[in-house]
C-alpha cells in the first residue's frame, strides 16, 4: 500500500515536471494562458509546497462576513469555490478568466458544492467589467505572468478594490511564467500597492498587497 502511494506521488511528481518543462519552453516566445485541456492539472494542489494549496490560500485572506471577493484568473475554480464556501450566502466571489472552457469548469464545480454565491464573468483584463470600489479582497494565483499588460490589470484591480482592499498575488517556480517577489512589489507598487504581509519562501510565495485607505 505504501509503496502503491510512492509510486503515485512520482507519478504525479513527473507529470508536473514534464508539463512545466513543456509549457515554459512554449512560453519564451509567446504569453500563453493555461490550456483549458490542462485544466485537470491546474486543479490540483502542488504535492511539493504548502504555500501554493488552495486551503492555504484561503487562510491567509482573513475573510469576513459579507466580503466580496474576485478571483482574476480563476481558471477551473480551484480557489473560487473553496473562498465561496467560506464566505457562505452573506458573501460573494466573483470569478473573472478569459478562456471559456475554464469558467465552465469551474461552474461545474461550483455547482457540484451547491454554492449560489459565484458570479462568473468571460472577460480579460482591461475590458472595464470589474467597476470600482467594488471589492475587500481580489486573488491572482499564479496568473500574473500570463497577463501582457500586467501594469494595466494591476491598475484594474487597484480600483476595483475598496481602499483598504488586499490584492493577494501567489507565484510558484513550477508556473512558466512565474513572477518574483521582486517584481510583484515593483509592478504592484507602481500602481499604489503597499506590500501587507508575506507568507512561504522566494518559490513559492503569497504576497498580499493593501490598497491605502485614502487609495
Amino acid at each position: 500500500m505504501i509503496k502503491q502511494i510512492l509510486w503515485t506521488l512520482l507519478g504525479t511528481a513527473a507529470i508536473f515536471v514534464v508539463v512545466a518543462m513543456v509549457w515554459r519552453f512554449v512560453s519564451r516566445r509567446h504569453t500563453v494562458p493555461c490550456p483549458v485541456w490542462l485544466r485537470w492539472l491546474v486543479e490540483l494542489d502542488n504535492p511539493f509546497t504548502r504555500t501554493n494549496r488552495a486551503a492555504s490560500i484561503v487562510e491567509h485572506l482573513d475573510l469576513g462576513p459579507g466580503m466580496k471577493v474576485l478571483d482574476f484568473g480563476c481558471g477551473p475554480g480551484r480557489v473560487s469555490v473553496p473562498v465561496a464556501k467560506h464566505l457562505g450566502n452573506e458573501g460573494q466571489v466573483v470569478a473573472v478568466d478569459i478562456q471559456a472552457g475554464m469558467l465552465a469548469r469551474a461552474r461545474e464545480r461550483a455547482q457540484a458544492a451547491h454554492l449560489a454565491n459565484i458570479e462568473f464573468i468571460h472577460a480579460a483584463a482591461g475590458d472595464g467589467k470589474l467597476g470600482h470600489s467594488q471589492f475587500d479582497r481580489a486573488l491572482l494565483v499564479t496568473v500574473l505572468g500570463e497577463i501582457p499588460d500586467r501594469k494595466a490589470a494591476l491598475e484594474e484591480i487597484f480600483e476595483a478594490l475598496k481602499p483598504g482592499g488586499i490584492l493577494s498575488v501567489t507565484e510558484l517556480v513550477f508556473d512558466p511564467h512565474f513572477q518574483s517577489r521582486k517584481t510583484v512589489l515593483r509592478l504592484a507598487g507602481e500602481v499604489g500597492f503597499h506590500e501587507h504581509s508575506f507568507f512561504g519562501n522566494r518559490i513559492a510565495f503569497t504576497l498580499n498587497l493593501e490598497k491605502p485607505n485614502g487609495g
